[in-house]
């Protein structure tokens, strides 16, 4: 029996249990307890005043700022573009969920286009959406367009990209892009030896995942004097340019043992850059965990990635919503949950399918 694993989901349970009481109240179920009536008036007064006084220091309580939803049973899936798996995985298994629900669901993608973001944003709004669930496209480029969701009464659910401002969605499901760029970065110290020369292959280095992921990998990698960076390219988070960037530093240095990626597709793109040149036994390490990473982690062609749990994050953010609609609450801690990630190599790749970490 396969057993789907988790990792560093401190609000799976809490989840589990808004899950309970967020599904549709049948004859035979039990109404929920009420919290007992203060009996003293007085004491109901003071703890009234309390709260209108907490209010005014902390701000509105989420129970007071509960979104409603625009009034119909639609649910808005954005993500960036399907052509990449992770983000057609997130699509899918959001959409997958939300319909189980009972849900009408509208997947859009914004191709990281802010400008598309908006006016999809903008539709789900003329369309009286229940709620989004939304992979950004630019941490701050994006929060005025959610803010414009939130006055409409539309609650969001922010997934992997985390967006640039607190309480503008209800909840962001960030992946912890720097925890698995560490975690992929101890496999490479360790396949490398220790020492010898790398090159790096950047994203969009605007972009927050680019940032902290390339961190997380120094951070590690740094610590080693003998292993010595002798190249950097900006690869914009594509195979095709990864693989034309990777021709280039090959030829400029030909001694490149070790490559560190900011994803899969970078990384495929480097390792079939480095099969043409007749280059063998190259370290090449990145994040995503996409199936044809684990492919190539098992071909020997790629050393490392880090899983990033698109379907667990996806399932869990339609919850999270449909949750807050039937309760006014999330029923989290606090808004940001930062999911943390698996490093995938040839001992455990055989466990990996569509984002999801399985064991016998």
């Amino acid at each position: 029996m396969k057993k789907i694993i988790s990792v560093g989901l401190s609000f799976v349970l809490t989840m589990s249990m808004l899950a309970g009481c967020a599904t549709t109240k049948t004859a035979d179920t039990a109404a929920p307890t009420q919290p007992e009536t203060v009996k003293s008036e007085t004491a109901q007064a003071d703890t009234q005043a309390a709260s209108e006084e907490a209010q005014k220091d902390a701000g509105t309580s989420e129970e007071t700022q509960a979104l409603k939803g625009g009034g119909s049973n639609i649910i808005y899936v954005i993500t960036a573009s399907y052509a990449t798996p992770m983000f057609e995985t997130e699509a899918r298994i959001a959409q997958e969920t939300a319909e189980k629900l009972g849900y009408e669901v509208k997947c859009v993608s914004h191709d990281d286009d802010l400008t598309v973001q908006s006016e999809i944003i903008e539709t789900a709004i003329a369309d009286k959406a229940a709620g989004i669930i939304l992979d950004n496209a630019g941490a701050e480029g994006s929060v005025e367009a959610v803010k414009k969701a939130r006055e409409a009464g539309i609650p969001t659910v922010i997934i992997d990209r985390e967006l640039a401002a607190d309480g503008v969605a209800i909840a962001q499901l960030v992946s912890n892009n720097y925890q698995g760029a560490q975690a992929v970065a101890e496999v490479f110290v360790e396949a490398m030896g220790e020492e010898g020369n790398y090159a790096e292959l950047l994203g969009k280095e605007t972009e927050t995942a680019c940032i902290v992921r390339s961190q997380g990998f120094h951070d590690v990698i740094d610590q080693y004097d003998g292993l010595v960076m002798v190249a950097q390219e900006t690869a914009n988070w594509e195979q095709t340019t990864a693989y034309e960037k990777m021709e280039t530093m090959l030829q400029a240095h030909p001694d490149i043992s070790g490559v560190i990626c900011g994803n899969d597709p970078m990384a495929l793109g480097a390792a079939a850059a480095c099969k043409a040149a007749g280059k063998k036994n190259v370290v090449i390490i990145s994040v995503d965990g996409s199936d044809e990473a684990r492919d190539a982690i098992i071909a020997g062609d790629v050393t490392a990635t880090a899983l990033q749990q698109a379907a667990l994050m996806a399932e869990q953010a339609v919850t999270i919503l449909d949750g807050y609609l039937k309760t006014g609450s999330t029923g989290l801690a606090s808004e940001k949950q930062l999911v943390d990630r698996r490093a995938i190599t040839k001992d455990n790749a055989q466990y990996l399918e569509q984002f999801v970490y399985t064991e016998e």
